[in-house]
């Protein structure tokens, strides 16, 4: 049995230093080659004494002399273990050690018994030899001059990367980043993070601008270097374009960027300047926000969007018929539903626009225009494809069409390998019409692929709720697309007798009208409740008892398949975090711990995706359920939906436990019952776009628990968080 949790994340990266010991590994008893997290036996030298070494110690294999730094901790499982901090390799000092070190395949063509035979020849002055007169290994037998010049070049590598990760670790890296810089530069790392090491916060990820900074420090690199304020400029673009926004005002983003990196505007602003210049950023003018800054790869997408589109409105539709009349009676004869006079409107302008929107909130049948399109097209031998942003997107899109729908990056057929869609203006999609449900989550870069696959005689139907929250990725594109104006659109409103007789769909209209929910009549249906909880542990504890017995009593769901929890934020008593870790408590006590894989998880827990997965099928948001484990082989297998999928140990950061998830990660979901905390603590969320989005998720149940100040302040902030954006400017001034 190992002497650790492989499988978990490196705890230790971070230990301080307190003890320092020499040996040779005497044995790997696990090494995760994702991030280099090893369990080895370590035999100390001049002593017959063996420790238990843990931490990240990647590319190390066994007969490697080192020098560990770290400290000796107890394990309840597994006993005393030396918990590695940092390490650097040695050079063994015995002939024995030279033989193993040098047969261990750390040097590419030596194994064993060439080892061996070097040995032999050259004693205690092996590696003084293959160090200074690499030309002498020609003397071995067996070894030619050709082979000789091949193994003198793969040591000559090896000590350069071992001289490497001495100079990076030296420098503050952890083994597992400093082996990434080797990845990204290889033997020249310590050459060009000498000559800008502020490069490494744009190439290696994981590594910011704070660690480059204080490596830059530590090589004597200046404050007010020019190197720094490029770099800060980078980072700052970076985050602005995790937040959304795609673009952003020169002026804010000098005085904002150099504050947080304490850097003068002045300083920051020739920095943007020199970054312009080299195509590292973009700068435009733009008529109201003034001169932008752009990373390039959003400008490149905003722009191909903006210009695609165009390219599509300017091609002519062939009408499918004379007279969208007949498309109504075949709709309404096929017992689909029979359409009020915008779903007429929205239908007759889908049959007959190039590209068209459809957007509306519950309940006003944007589903049933998707439904009677699709029977139309069918009806007259013409191919459609249906696709959303998300997995469970899609799969309530297929559900509700009764026609195979994929995710946009199926659909697109994307490649992780080349990090490239097959599917594009060569290779465009093979279908006479495009439909893609849940717009409002795709961003820009996503769109730009998106229609450039669009074959120039196929028509697009965009469908989606613009109330909603944006995309999770940078831009606001169906916000965009309809503020310019120039895209056809149908604004559905109204909310059919079905639907409006459900107090969600009621609220979830009120809200979105600024008007506070109603909470306590007694006549409405029994779909919406609300709970108040004045104080953020309150609540957590109602929400907890509500999930695991007051909703299962009184409406028969299903604790862990049926009802979802939605948290405005990670953070604090009533974040995700904290909710996941006592709903896990509360609904799943019991369940056998997954020892040697993670400590996260127990079997029976409630997990999601974070990630498109092509190669397992499973993809960002997708939720399942942990079934077992295998110690031997360190995997986990996870039940998505009746469809078993098995994890590395490697690839368990890809879940996360799915009891509680954000707003965000719910767009383009739906769950029989949500429970949705609402608390002053989450002030920076308190938005209306946030609270109607977790609203709509509900389809028969919603619980809102918190205080009524924290709700009418979320209805009462219609402010939806600014994203800087060109998009709708592109449309309207490229189309005048």
């Amino acid at each position: 049995m190992p002497a650790a949790m492989p499988g978990s994340s490196p705890s230790t990266a971070g230990a301080s230093p307190g003890e320092s010991l020499e040996g040779a590994i005497d044995r790997i008893v696990f090494q995760n080659p994702e991030n280099g997290w090893t369990v080895a036996r370590f035999q100390l030298d001049g002593s017959s004494r063996v420790v238990t070494l843990v931490g990240e110690l990647p590319g190390v294999l066994a007969g490697t002399m080192l020098r560990v730094s770290g400290r000796f901790a107890e394990d309840p499982r597994y006993g005393t273990q030396f918990q590695v901090a940092t390490f650097t390799p040695l050079d063994p000092g015995t002939l024995d050690g030279i033989e193993r070190y040098l047969g261990s395949g750390l040097v590419k063509g030596i194994g064993a018994r060439l080892a061996r035979r070097i040995v032999e020849t050259f004693g205690a002055g092996t590696l003084a030899v293959l160090d200074e007169e690499p030309g002498r290994i020609a003397r071995v037998p067996g070894v030619g001059k050709r082979r000789a010049k091949r193994l003198a070049q793969a040591w000559s590598e090896q000590r350069r990367t071992r001289q490497a990760m001495i100079f990076l670790q030296g420098h503050g890296l952890s083994p597992a980043f400093a082996t990434r810089v080797l990845q990204q530069y290889g033997v020249a790392a310590p050459a060009l993070v000498r000559e800008n090491p502020y490069r490494l916060a744009l190439d290696v990820p994981g590594i910011g601008f704070r660690t480059a900074d204080r490596i830059a420090r530590g090589l004597g690199v200046g404050a007010d270097a020019p190197e720094r304020a490029a770099a800060g400029a980078l980072q700052a673009l970076s985050e602005l374009s995790a937040q959304g926004h795609v673009a952003y005002p020169r002026d804010r983003f000098a005085r904002e960027a150099g504050a947080r990196f304490e850097i003068e505007p002045a300083a920051m602003e020739d920095a943007v300047g020199r970054l312009a210049a080299r195509g590292d950023l973009v700068l435009e003018h733009d008529p109201e926000l003034g001169p932008c800054v752009y990373p390039p790869k959003l400008f490149e997408a905003e722009c191909a969007a903006a210009r695609r589109v165009r390219e599509l409105l300017a091609r002519p539709v062939a009408p499918l018929l004379a007279d969208p009349g007949i498309a109504f009676a075949a709709v309404e004869e096929a017992g689909l539903v029979r359409l009020a006079p915008l779903q007429k409107e929205a239908l007759a302008a889908a049959l007959g626009e190039k590209l068209l929107i459809v957007t509306g909130g519950p309940g006003v049948g944007k589903t049933t225009i998707v439904r009677g399109l699709l029977a139309v097209l069918e009806g007259h031998g013409r191919e459609a494809l249906l696709a959303a942003p998300t997995g469970r997107a899609a799969k309530r899109l297929a559900g509700a069409t009764g026609r195979p729908a994929q995710t946009i990056h199926r659909l697109l057929e994307y490649s992780p390998k080349g990090d490239a869609f097959q599917r594009n203006a060569k290779e465009p999609l093979a279908a006479d019409y495009v439909v893609i449900d849940e717009t409002s989550m795709v961003d820009v870069v996503l769109f730009g692929h998106l229609l450039e696959a669009v074959p120039d005689e196929a028509q697009l139907l965009l469908v989606g709720d613009a109330d909603q929250l944006p995309s999770v990725g940078p831009g606001a594109v169906l916000r965009d697309l309809l503020a310019s104006g120039v895209v056809p659109a149908v604004r559905l409103t109204e909310v059919f007798r079905q639907a409006a007789e459900s107090l969600i769909v009621q609220n979830a209209h009120r809200i979105n009208e600024g008007q506070m929910p109603r909470l306590d009549d007694p006549d409405a249906a029994a779909d919406f409740f609300f709970v108040e909880r004045e104080e953020p542990a309150a609540a957590a504890q109602a929400v907890c008892e509500l999930v695991r017995e007051r909703i299962p009593r009184r409406f028969g769901f299903d604790p862990a398949t049926d009802v979802q929890v939605l948290a405005p934020m990670h953070r604090g008593d009533v974040g995700t975090v904290a909710l996941n870790a006592a709903l896990q408590q509360a609904l799943n006590p019991d369940g056998a711990r997954l020892e040697g894989i993670t400590e996260r998880f127990r079997c029976g827990d409630k997990v999601m995706q974070l990630r498109n997965d092509y190669q397992r099928e499973v993809f960002n948001g997708d939720i399942g359920r942990v079934l077992s484990a295998d110690p031997e082989e360190r995997t986990l297998a996870v039940d998505f939906d009746g469809r078993v999928v098995t994890y590395a140990a490697g690839d368990v950061e890809d879940l996360q436990l799915a009891y509680a998830c954000s707003v965000h990660k719910a767009q383009g979901s739906e769950y029989p019952a949500v429970v949705l905390p609402l608390c002053t603590q989450h002030f920076p969320m308190l938005q209306r776009n946030l609270l109607y989005t977790a609203v709509t998720r509900g389809r028969k149940l919603v619980v809102v628990v918190g205080s009524r100040r924290a709700l009418a302040l979320a209805v009462q902030n219609g402010q939806t968080r600014e994203r800087f954006t060109g998009l709708a400017r592109r449309l309207r001034t490229d189309l005048d």
